[in-house]
Parts: C-alpha cells; sequence; structure tokens
C-alpha cells in the first residue's frame, strides 16, 4: 500500500526552535495505528497500533507552553517500543482528545477491556493479601 493510500486522521511535525517545524520527526495518526517517521535520506519508521496502549501522559513544560506545544507519552504494550514519545507537538490537548477516541474505538473493535492489558501481580495471581511475603 502507497503511503498516499493511507487516511491520516492527524499529522503533525516534531516542534523546534520557537514552536516551528523545522525537524524531519514526521507523525501520523491513522485510524488503526500511530507512525513515527524519522530522518530526510534514511528514513526510520515506528507504527505501533491503538489497541495495545495502556496508558498516556501529557506533558506541559513552560518553554513548550509558550509556544502553544506539549508532550503526550504513550505506554504501549509493544516489544520494540515499549513508550512512545511524541514530543513538542501543536494543540497537545486536541490531540490527547483525538488519541483517546481512536483508542476506544480500537479496543471496542477487538473487544479488549483494561483487564485483558494487565500480567498477573508478581507472577502469582493475588488472593486477597497481596503485601503478604509468600
Amino acid at each position: 500500500m502507497a503511503k498516499k493510500d493511507i487516511k491520516y486522521v492527524w499529522t503533525d511535525k516534531k516542534r523546534t526552535l520557537f514552536g516551528l517545524p523545522l525537524s524531519f520527526t514526521r507523525f501520523f495518526l491513522t485510524d488503526t495505528k500511530f507512525i513515527t517517521s524519522i530522518g530526510f535520506l534514511n528514513i526510520e519508521e515506528d507504527e505501533l497500533d491503538l489497541y495495545k496502549v495502556t496508558d498516556k501522559k501529557l506533558q506541559l513544560p513552560l518553554g513548550q507552553r509558550i509556544f502553544k506545544c506539549g508532550t503526550i507519552i504513550l505506554y504501549v504494550r509493544d516489544t520494540d517500543t515499549p513508550v512512545k514519545i511524541i514530543k513538542s507537538i501543536k494543540e497537545p490537548r486536541k490531540v490527547s482528545a483525538m488519541l483517546d477516541e481512536k483508542i476506544n474505538e480500537q479496543r471496542n473493535r477487538f473487544k479488549i477491556q483494561g483487564r485483558d492489558m494487565m500480567g498477573a501481580f508478581n507472577n502469582h495471581i493475588c488472593d486477597g493479601d497481596c503485601d503478604a511475603e509468600e
């Protein structure tokens, strides 16, 4: 499938000096995946399925807030990228809400709930007294 055939819901570049998109890091959101493309001559792309996202965090440091930017951190059940940092993007709250919507759509599509994404506590099942040493 060619890149032109993919329907992007959102796309942006990493913002650098003064909030300008002067970077070779590009972010793409589709209905099912989040894609990061890095590079100019040698391009490296990393994809993650949205249904694998377990948690996300929004960071709004002063330096980015001045230029209406922010950083979103995604925690993912993925072997090669357990933490995806979407650094210095415009309208981070809007993008975060959009990600929530798409993540929930994908979880509903695959009928995945929060308990399906979590592992057992300390490799054993907790029977009510998890603080006790065995």
